[in-house]
C-alpha cells in the first residue's frame, strides 16, 4: 500500500478517483533524507504518478492545444498537515505530500530544481513506494543533471540566505530566531544546497547525508552566523571556479530524457503507436535547420 492509498483509507486525503492506484514512486524528504531529523520533525512524502493517457496526450480526446475548450490537465496532487493520530503506536504522525503528473516531475527534473533532485537521491530507506517504472527512473536518474544545476541550486542557497535574515518571523521561525540568534533551519538549508552542488559539478551524482554532521551542528546553533556567511562566501567562489572546470554537460540531454519519459509511459499505458511518433533523423534535421533559418530571418 502506498503512501496515498494509506491516507485515502484513512479518510485524510481526498485525491483525484484514479491516483491512488497509479502512484509509480514516493519517497521522504526534508530532514529524515538528511539524515538530521528529530521527533518532531515533519513527514514530507513527494511522489509521482502517471496520470490517464488523456491527460498526457490530450490529442487522444479531440483537443487541439490553445484552441477552444481546453480541459484542466493533472499536474499534481498536494495536501499538508494530515495527522494520523494511530501512528507510530499511536504517538501521531503528520503528513505533507505532494504527487506529481510524470510529465511535470520529468520538467522540473531536467531544469534540476533542487527539491525534485534531491527525491532522486534518498537514501533507499526513505523510499516508500516504486514501482518497475519508479525504479526505471531512479536507476537512470543521473542523466537528469548538467551544468544548469549551478544557476537552480546556488538560486535556491539564495533564497535561505534571503529568509534567513528576515527580521519579522513567526511562529517557529521566531522561536528559533531567539533560541539562537539567527534562522539556524534556512541557514542548514543555505549549506545543503552549496554542498549539493558542489557533488553535482564534481561528481555527476549526490549523496544526500554525506555532510549532515555539519549540517547537524549547524540546526543546533553550533556554528556561529558569521561563521556561516564566511563559509558560504568562499564556497561560492570555489563553485564558480568548479562550473567553469565542470566535466559535466552543459545543458540536458532533453533527448536522452524523453526517451527514458516514454519508455517509462510504454511499459505502463502499454503501446503507445496511437498516442506518439517519434520524429526520424531526417525530419529532426529539417526541423533543425527550419529553425536556424527563421532565426536568422529574425535579426
Amino acid at each position: 500500500m502506498n503512501t496515498v492509498q494509506y491516507l485515502k483509507s484513512k479518510n485524510l486525503i481526498s485525491p483525484p478517483k484514479w491516483l491512488p492506484d497509479n502512484i509509480m514512486y514516493e519517497t521522504v524528504t526534508g530532514s529524515i533524507a538528511y539524515g538530521m531529523s528529530s521527533d518532531s520533525s515533519d513527514y514530507d512524502v513527494y511522489g509521482w504518478c502517471i496520470p490517464q493517457k488523456e491527460d498526457v496526450f490530450p490529442h487522444l480526446r479531440g483537443e487541439i492545444f490553445g484552441f477552444g475548450r481546453q480541459i484542466q490537465r493533472f499536474e499534481q496532487f498536494q495536501q499538508h498537515g494530515m495527522h494520523d493520530a494511530t501512528a507510530l503506536s499511536n504517538k501521531g504522525r503528520t503528513y505533507d505530500i505532494t504527487i506529481y503528473s510524470i510529465v511535470k516531475y520529468f520538467q522540473l527534473c531536467m531544469e534540476n530544481n533542487p527539491n525534485m533532485i534531491d527525491t532522486l537521491y534518498t537514501p533507499y530507506e526513505c523510499v516508500l513506494h516504486s514501482t518497475q517504472v519508479g525504479k526505471m527512473v531512479r536507476d537512470n536518474r543521473d542523466i537528469f543533471l548538467h551544468k544548469g544545476c549551478f544557476h537552480k541550486f546556488l538560486g535556491y542557497a539564495h533564497s535561505q540566505l534571503h529568509k534567513m535574515e528576515l527580521k519579522n518571523p513567526e511562529g517557529k521561525r521566531a522561536e528559533l530566531i531567539e533560541k539562537h540568534g539567527f534562522d539556524v533551519k534556512y541557514a542548514s538549508h543555505l549549506v545543503r544546497l552549496a554542498y549539493e552542488c558542489e557533488m553535482i559539478l564534481t561528481e555527476g551524482t549526490l549523496d544526500l547525508r554525506r555532510h549532515n554532521e555539519h549540517l547537524k551542528r549547524i540546526r543546533k546553533g553550533e556554528v556561529p552566523k558569521a561563521d556561516i556567511l564566511k563559509w558560504f562566501g568562499e564556497k561560492e567562489l570555489q563553485l564558480n571556479a568548479l562550473y567553469a572546470s565542470s566535466k559535466l554537460q552543459h545543458k540536458p540531454d532533453e533527448e536522452k530524457i524523453k526517451s527514458l519519459l516514454l519508455s517509462c509511459l510504454e511499459t505502463h499505458y502499454g503501446t503507445l503507436d496511437k498516442c506518439y511518433k517519434e520524429s526520424t533523423i531526417t525530419e529532426q534535421a529539417v526541423r533543425e535547420i527550419g529553425q536556424i533559418l527563421e532565426r536568422y530571418k529574425l535579426i
